[in-house]
Order: C-alpha cells, then structure tokens, then sequence
C-alpha cells in the first residue's frame, strides 16, 4: 500500500471520475475542472483540476462566472500537489478565503482495530431518521462551535434519496449525544470517507474517536470497499497514524462567496 499509489487511485476515483453525492446535484467535467453543482444547501464546488500555468487564470475566472450565474457561494478543494504551483496565490487574487487546511489520509479499513470498547455507559446508534439527524446536528455544533444546519439537510436527503450511500452514527451516554460520525460510501470505487467526526468537549479523551472510527471502517469493509480515507484536522492525525493512516497530500477549502 503505497501512498503515491493511494493517492493517484483517490484522485482519479474520487475527484476526476466524481460522482454527484446528493439529490438535485450534478458533476461536470468543463475542459480541466470537474464541479458540482446543486442546491444551496449541498456541497458546490471545485473537486479537481489540471490546470497550467497560462491557463489557470481563465480557469478560475470562469468557475466563478458559473456559480455566480446559478447564485451559489462554493468552495475549490485545493490539494497539496495540485497545479499549477501557485494556484493558491491565484484563487486568493481572485477572491477566494482560504480556509483551515487538513491532512488527505487513507489506510485499508480491513487493517484497522474490528473492536475498540466504547466508555461504560456510551451506546451507538444507527442514525435513520430525522430525531437521529437532529442529534448529528447537535454533536457537531458543540463539538466545533460551527452552525451545521445544512450537514443535517444533506444527511436527510441523501437517507431520502439514496440510503446506500451514506450510513451516521451517535454515541448515547445516559441519553445525551456525546459524539457523531458519518460514513459516506462512494459506489463502484475503492473508497468510503470518513467525516464529521466529533465528540462533545466533556467526553474527548476516552476513546470515542478511536471507536467511532473502527465502526464504520468496519461497514465500510463489509460494503466492499477496501480503503477508507479522511480530511484530518491536526486534532485528529496524530489519532489516524496510530492507527496505521497513511498521508497521501494536504487539502485545502477555498471559499467565494457570492
């Protein structure tokens, strides 16, 4: 399992052959770029490029021109190796905000612990329905101090539309959400990403993270996919190394606003 091999796999899988991971999204591939669009409430924006030099410019500009058109704030998911080398210093010239970067990790979920004990008390609950939803929600707003309304509205659509895709789970200690996690399952590709892993301020440290992970790795691997792959934050690498993630890039949001 070599990470250049990781990571050419993620790229071509996952970014240059995306697939729309909502209701009412769309993928094009318009010359090097391939976007998303759909609702305000999903996730629009740049998931690949190849772009040069001489072109780059005219690349970003017209990414901009597209969202602005369909009224849509949207994000460029900026990579470590991708191009040209200063891409970064041209989407911030164009008006682009760069936000916090994470570390691109991937390992085989086969590999990973199959049974990491939960803290006495804690009980994982499949998330089905909009109560479980809401308490996604929760988790995420106090564990990040973020509003997260529209990962609630993705998560019902996608149960709605499409339930093979995505599967979420809470951990309940004395009938309080105290972590969350999702687990999004990318059909006829290697791949499921791990994300929204979070856990109330009261209850890190205890293993939650660690088991939430070996959870829906394990799902992951009984849905034939081999490897499962993250955006870490730098609270979260140090956890994934141990656990045998390998570093594939760094990935970057850089976000317009319209």
């Amino acid at each position: 399992m070599e990470p250049q091999h990781l990571r050419d796999l993620y790229d071509r899988q996952l970014r240059r052959e995306a697939r729309p991971d909502g209701p009412g999204c769309r993928v094009e591939r318009v010359g090097p770029v391939v976007r998303q669009t759909g609702p305000a409430h999903a996730w629009n924006g740049v998931l690949w490029s190849g772009l040069d030099a001489p072109g780059a410019d005219a690349a970003i500009a017209a990414q901009i021109a597209h969202y602005r058109a369909a009224g849509l704030s949207f994000e460029w998911k900026l990579y470590g190796h991708d191009g040209p080398a200063d891409l970064a210093d041209r989407l911030l010239a164009a008006g682009f905000t760069a936000e916090d970067p994470e570390t691109l990790m991937a390992t085989e979920a086969a590999a990973l612990p199959q049974d990491v004990p939960l803290p006495e008390g804690v009980e994982l609950h499949a998330v089905t329905d909009e109560a479980g939803v809401r308490q996604v929600v929760e988790v995420h707003e106090r564990a990040f101090g973020t509003d997260s309304s529209h990962i609630g509205r993705q998560l019902l659509d996608r149960l709605a539309a499409d339930p093979d895709t995505v599967t979420a789970v809470v951990a309940v200690a004395s009938g309080e959400p105290v972590s969350a996690a999702r687990l999004e399952l990318c059909p006829g590709t290697d791949f499921a990403g791990l994300w929204g892993g979070g856990t109330v301020e009261a209850w890190r440290g205890r293993g939650l993270y660690r088991a939430l992970v070996a959870h829906r790795a394990r799902i992951a691997a009984a849905r034939g996919h081999r490897y499962v792959q993250v955006d870490a934050a730098d609270t979260s690498r140090p956890i994934l190394q141990r656990l045998g993630f390998l570093t594939l890039s760094t990935t970057t949001p850089y976000t317009y606003t319209v």
